[in-house]
């Protein structure tokens, strides 16, 4: 097997001491820019390779940044780490996507395994059951930013991107009484969460808004997978024959529901109008097409990307920032029957 080309073979071949190809190789201002094109040519010419990892212990950390979502299935997540992947490596960064399928053992794994490999920063959406925030731990001690997005942490410290997620609960439960539902449940997310205890507080001020009643037998947690959907939805219908409207905290229970009320051939949006969260590219698809809260998965994963470069960057601590972007409501057919309020 043919053996790797050092700066010492790039040194013999030039006649130049071993300490300026270090040099040139990590652009060092000791070195002119025309020794440095020299060695550069050179060891291009002889196929020579940074050993990064060397490099990177060296330096005790590395040119990579973790990401940490709950599930890369979801369209919003993938989007948001394209967002990523751009921002990093346009800026010469590596990502590591790691999911924690909504697992708090998992995902204290997979930080632990982050700070173990001392990567540059972390971008992190929480799991569903992670109420505490002890296994973040090891990446303070290693000095290691944290960038939060989507799901908001109880924790001061760290930069966060999120979507206004009461305004967006207002906005989706408001079209539905715009649409003339009176009686509207709501499929929250786990209630330990913010993001879902925002949505609710915005869908409960929207019915405040308009004289319309609280009822907590019309609010049901689940983990908002698609079998949750249909569970919530019948035991909505058992709950309440007057429902006539559902505000969703995700799209897949949304769809779901949908699904499961055309089986008992309830027609949507005629006798119950739904709204989702999250613009799945299939609730432009399904029939009849899901009215959503869109969520700019790649413009906030550029966002929290930089804001945890600056921080990577900066030679002295900086002053954390939340960002917070306005919803848009997509009107769609599961929401257009008009009725007289």
């Amino acid at each position: 097997m043919k053996n790797k080309v050092t700066i010492h073979d790039i040194s013999r071949a030039l006649k130049i001491d071993s300490s300026t190809v270090s040099r040139a190789l990590n652009n060092s201002s000791r070195v002119t820019e025309k020794t440095k094109e020299k060695i550069l040519k050179k060891a291009k010419e002889l196929g020579y390779q940074r050993n990064l990892l060397a490099s990177n212990l060296r330096k005790n950390k590395t040119n990579t940044i973790g990401v940490i979502v709950p599930r890369i299935s979801r369209h919003f997540f993938s989007s948001l780490i394209a967002g990523i992947e751009e921002t990093a490596y346009n800026t010469d960064y590596n990502i590591i996507i790691c999911q924690s399928l909504e697992l708090l053992e998992r995902e204290t794994n997979i930080v632990a395994s982050l700070a173990a490999n001392r990567v540059a920063g972390v971008l992190m959406s929480i799991s569903m059951e992670t109420k505490n925030y002890d296994h973040l731990i090891p990446l303070q001690n290693g000095n290691i930013p944290l960038v939060f997005f989507d799901r908001q942490c109880n924790i001061s410290g760290h930069s966060t991107v999120l979507i206004d997620d009461y305004q967006a609960g207002f906005d989706a439960t408001e079209h539905l009484i715009q649409q003339g539902c009176k009686s509207i449940a709501h499929l929250s997310g786990p209630q330990s969460l913010e993001i879902y205890k925002n949505r609710y507080k915005g869908y409960k001020a929207a019915l405040e808004k308009h004289g319309l009643d609280v009822d907590p037998k019309l609010v049901i947690s689940s983990e908002l997978m698609e079998k949750d959907g249909a569970e919530s939805i019948e035991q909505l219908l058992e709950k309440n024959k007057q429902l006539d409207g559902v505000f969703s905290a995700n799209d897949i229970a949304a769809i779901s529901a949908i699904k499961h009320l055309k089986k008992k051939g309830i027609e949507v949006p005629k006798d119950i109008a739904i709204v989702g969260f999250s613009n799945e590219p299939i609730s432009e698809l399904i029939e009849p097409s899901l009215s959503t809260i869109d969520q700019p998965g790649f413009e906030m994963g550029k966002m929290a990307a930089n804001l945890l470069l600056k921080q990577i960057n900066s030679a002295v601590p900086i002053e954390n920032e939340t960002i917070i972007l306005k919803p848009n409501l997509i009107k769609r057919n599961s929401c257009k029957y008009q009725v007289s309020i």
